[in-house]
C-alpha cells in the first residue's frame, strides 16, 4: 500500500507542477494481455492523448496483437489496429488530420546484461491513412531495470528508457524520434501501473502531434490455467 501511495504522490505531484504551465500533455493506456501458453499470447490496447494535462483532447486509438516466443530472446508479433487524429485546439476537434487502420508485424529480440534488460524493436507499418497508403518502419532500443525486494518470483519496481525512431521509404525518409523514460510498479503477478514522461519531436507529420507528455498507464494480464500461471512475470518493454 505504500508503494502504491507513493506512485500516486508522484503522479499529483506532477499534475501540479504541470497545472502551473499546462505545457504537457498525457499519453494514457490501457492494456489487457491473455497468456494461452508459454509460447503463445494476445493483447488489446486503448490510448488516448491530449495536447494539455487532461484538455484538448486530439488523438485515441485502440488496437490487437498476437505475440509468438520464437525463443527467449526472440518474440514476434503481428498487430492492427484503427489510429484517429482530431486538429489540435480543442477536444476532438474536427475535420480530423488523419482516420487511418494499421497493420504491422514486429520482431523483438532480448538479452540481458547484469540485472539490465536490454530490448531491440524493428516494426513495419503498413498505414491505410486519409492521404493513401503508406509504409513506415520503427526502430526501438530499450533498456528495462527491475528492482526491490523480489516477492513472489518478481521484483515489484522498474524503471524503463527507450528511444524509438521512424523512417519512411519516401523523402524526407526521417519522420519521429520518440524518447520514453518510466516506473513501473506491480501491484500483483497481473496487474501494473505505469508513470513517466515521454518526449516526441516530429518532423514534417500529421497523424498525432504533440511534443511532451505525462505518461500513465494500467497493464493487466490473464492466465488460461495454471501452467500458464506458472509462468515469469513479463518485465520487459510495453508496447506503443
Amino acid at each position: 500500500m505504500k508503494r502504491f501511495c507513493l506512485v500516486w504522490v508522484c503522479f499529483f505531484g506532477l499534475h501540479t507542477a504541470v497545472g502551473q504551465t499546462n505545457e504537457l500533455g498525457t499519453w494514457n493506456s490501457l492494456n489487457i494481455k491473455y497468456n494461452y501458453s508459454d509460447t503463445l499470447s494476445f493483447f488489446a490496447e486503448a490510448q488516448l492523448r491530449s495536447l494539455a494535462f487532461y484538455d484538448q483532447f486530439h488523438y485515441y486509438e485502440y488496437k490487437a496483437a498476437v505475440n509468438y516466443k520464437l525463443h527467449n530472446a526472440v518474440r514476434l508479433t503481428l498487430g492492427a489496429g484503427s489510429y484517429q487524429t482530431y486538429k489540435s485546439g480543442g477536444n476532438f476537434s474536427t475535420p480530423k488530420n488523419n482516420n487511418e487502420f494499421r497493420l504491422w508485424p514486429q520482431l523483438s529480440l532480448l538479452q540481458s546484461i547484469g540485472s539490465i534488460k536490454v530490448e531491440q524493436r524493428y516494426r513495419s507499418e503498413f498505414r491505410w491513412t486519409s492521404d493513401g497508403f503508406r509504409n513506415r518502419f520503427r526502430y526501438r532500443l530499450g533498456l528495462v531495470y527491475p528492482f526491490g525486494k523480489e516477492t513472489k518470483g518478481y521484483k515489484p519496481f522498474q524503471l524503463n528508457l527507450s528511444n524509438e525512431l521512424f523512417f519512411t521509404d519516401t523523402q524526407p525518409y526521417f519522420e519521429r524520434n520518440r524518447l520514453q523514460l518510466t516506473a513501473s510498479y506491480f501491484l500483483s503477478k497481473q496487474a501494473s501501473y505505469q508513470l513517466g514522461f515521454l518526449r516526441q519531436f516530429d518532423y514534417k507529420i500529421n497523424d498525432e502531434t504533440g511534443k511532451d507528455f505525462v505518461v500513465i498507464g494500467y497493464y493487466f494480464e490473464i492466465f488460461r490455467n495454471n501452467s500458464t500461471k506458472s509462468m515469469e512475470v513479463d518485465q520487459n518493454m510495453k508496447d506503443n
